[in-house]
């Protein structure tokens, strides 16, 4: 069953190839861009535990300063990710691009969950098409906010996907921008080893 979804994901891939992901699901669509000052519905994390116990938290750098909903409904704060690096993947249902590093995705995300979490931001989709591609591409472990609204993708200047956005254990932005599958690999080995 596995092997025919793959398949399956490959032919879609390789037709949608063609038309390209950029363009958005309807000609000439593009991610809103405002500035990166966030809306009202991103609101300010409330002090989060988190780590051992023996260890203080984390300083919140403003890169993590959001919260949101999960495409399963449960609540999100990035401040719990504060002190480790960190990959936001922004990503949409429709888009060839996004498909294909999704495979690397789920392969990786997986065993550097605790050292460098990868968290997807959906957007510029439906709600369920949004979870049937999280299906599809066993991304189920890994944390997928549901960005419908735009408010992360405008809040991080992103104008296109699949968009990285690479925070070091700052908080700062030291990439943002396409990786293939082998600099996504790269990216996060060289981030785990500190």
């Amino acid at each position: 069953m596995r092997t025919a979804v793959r398949v399956t994901a490959a032919v879609v891939l390789a037709a949608t190839l063609a038309t390209g992901c950029a363009a958005g699901p309807e000609a000439g669509a593009v991610a809103p861009t405002a500035p990166a000052a966030a809306p009202p519905d991103v609101a300010s994390p409330a002090a989060t535990p988190g780590g051992p116990t023996s260890a203080p938290p984390a300083a919140v750098p403003a890169t993590l300063s959001f919260t949101g909903r999960t495409l399963d409904g449960t609540a999100f704060s990035a401040a719990a990710l504060a002190g480790r690096p960190v990959l936001l993947w922004f990503w949409a249902p429709w888009c060839a691009t996004c498909a294909s590093q999704a495979w690397t995705v789920a392969e990786i995300a997986p065993a550097y969950r605790d050292t460098v979490p990868i968290v997807g931001v959906a957007g510029l989709g439906e709600q369920k098409a949004m979870k049937d591609f999280v299906t599809e591409f066993d991304l189920g472990g890994t944390t997928q906010i549901d960005d419908r609204n735009g408010a992360l993708w405008r809040r991080f200047k992103v104008t296109e996907q699949s968009t990285f956005v690479v925070l070091d254990r700052t908080g700062r932005v030291v990439h943002q921008g396409f990786l293939d599958g082998e600099a996504l690999t790269r990216q996060v080995e060289t981030l785990a080893r500190g």
